[in-house]
């Protein structure tokens, strides 16, 4: 559907990145529809999730596509967590949205496996199909078939520190080794510092050290195994050692005493990073947009920062190999009642300059090919810079596990996961578990 040249559509950004926040935050309410609604007339509803700085550019992208084609496209918002259920009972339903955001993976493969995704291969222009990066487009690929297309920025996980804690701990640099960031642990706690922010009541935030790690000492190749469901995947050495590693982190006092009941969707963790009760926090690219928006001062006066996980000393795993998310997805579901109007829409809004301007100006990094050196030269362009190198040069990105992994399976994973973290279960527990 696009034709406009990939230079020429950048440059626009420039002018447009301006006006971007203006017209993000100018449309804050969250219009909500029921059910798919949808009768060939313009009519559709969007499902996603609930995010106070996205949404807002969401709702902008939305409310610019009614009026340029006088249609009626409604967005409902919801909760991560329950928002994850709704899908697995929702998608099949009468209530099913025409659009809805999914995070790719296994957990896309399976509603297509239970034929509630609309196959987008054919549907798509090819041209518009061109303007993403293809690592992250594949993450919406099901056999050779496309059923999702990138909507957000790229999601790879990064340690995120506050600089003036750091500083006050006599800590001139991020930890760039295992080794630094034990050393580093320790001079926080002296400092009655957390050392780490750590939502632990929800225990996806606790997964991410876990893909970290794996990856680091044994290589990308020992999820891969447990991915492909091979036997005896989960008991290879790395993923003792890697549970190992974070239960020291545990009994080192590492996340503090309060962890398991800290929210992240309540923005518990990124409030204690950005008040100077935490040094460190491990998180998705997105936390650097939800700072922005719950703590401005923090961000603006140049007091976050950010690098890679640390190095892990005899690890199999290439230090610059990322895990998260590629992206978020929007795909159309298998029940619309109008499916041209649902493809119309994601071509007409995820990939225009616009609703890219808005992404970039809330810290995003579209998954856009050859942006790199745009970024430079637009909006917080030391961090989408940072973010966009991480993925371009990243030799594997991992997909977080519970999205990669069918859902019965990451259910169980993450419950016994979360029993690690909370010393209910040790390494060598986690992997019987998970093993039989």
């Amino acid at each position: 559907m696009l034709t406009v040249p990939r230079m020429k559509r950048f440059a626009t950004l420039r002018t447009a990145a301006a006006v971007a926040a203006v017209t993000a935050l100018a449309l804050t309410a969250s219009a909500c529809g029921s059910g798919s609604g949808a009768s060939g007339s313009g009519t559709l509803t969007v499902w996603s999730l609930q995010n106070d700085t996205l949404n807002p550019v969401q709702q902008s992208s939305v409310a610019s596509y009614n009026a340029a084609h006088h249609a009626k496209v409604t967005m409902k918002t919801f909760v991560n967590d329950p928002y994850k259920a709704k899908l697995q009972t929702g998608l099949g339903g009468a209530e099913a949205p025409d659009v809805f955001l999914n995070w790719g993976g296994g957990n896309l493969a399976e509603y297509v496996k239970a034929g509630n995704v609309a196959d987008l291969s054919t549907r798509l222009d090819s041209g518009f199909r061109k303007e993403f990066l293809p690592s992250v487009l594949a993450g919406g690929t099901v056999g050779g078939k496309v059923y999702g297309v990138p909507m957000e920025g790229v999601q790879p996980v990064a340690l995120f520190y506050n600089k003036t804690v750091f500083a006050a701990a006599g800590i001139k640099e991020p930890p760039a080794s295992w080794a630094q960031l034990l050393t580093d642990i320790d001079r926080l706690k002296a400092r009655h510092i957390t050392p780490i922010a750590l939502a632990g009541s929800q225990s996806w935030t606790e997964l991410m050290w876990l893909e970290y790690l794996l990856d680091r000492v044994g290589g990308p190749r020992a999820f891969a195994a447990i991915e492909a469901g091979k036997a005896g995947a989960w008991q290879d050495p790395a993923v003792a050692t890697a549970l190992s590693m974070i239960r020291d982190l545990v009994d080192r006092g590492a996340f503090g005493k309060k962890y398991s009941t800290l929210g992240q969707d309540s923005g518990g963790a990124n409030a204690l990073l950005s008040s100077g009760k935490a040094g460190m926090e491990l998180m998705g690219s997105w936390a650097y947009a939800d700072l922005l928006t719950t703590a401005p001062a923090f961000v603006k006066a140049g007091k976050l920062g950010w690098t890679t996980f640390p190095t892990v000393p005899g690890g199999k795993g290439d230090p610059r190999n990322v895990v998260g998310n590629p992206c978020n997805y929007f795909s159309v579901t298998e029940r619309s009642a109008d499916k041209s109007g649902a493809v119309d829409f994601i071509e007409k809004t995820v990939a225009q300059p616009s609703y890219i301007a808005d992404l970039l100006s809330i810290g995003h990094v579209p998954a856009i090919a050859g942006i790199k050196g745009q970024l430079m030269g637009g909006v917080n362009p030391e961090y989408t810079g940072f973010i966009y190198g991480m993925v371009a040069d990243a030799p594997t990105f991992t997909q977080s596990w519970d999205q990669a992994l069918a859902p019965d399976v990451s259910a169980e994973m993450l419950t016994d996961l979360q029993k690690a973290f909370n010393r209910l279960m040790t390494p060598k527990q986690f992997v019987q578990a998970m093993a039989s």
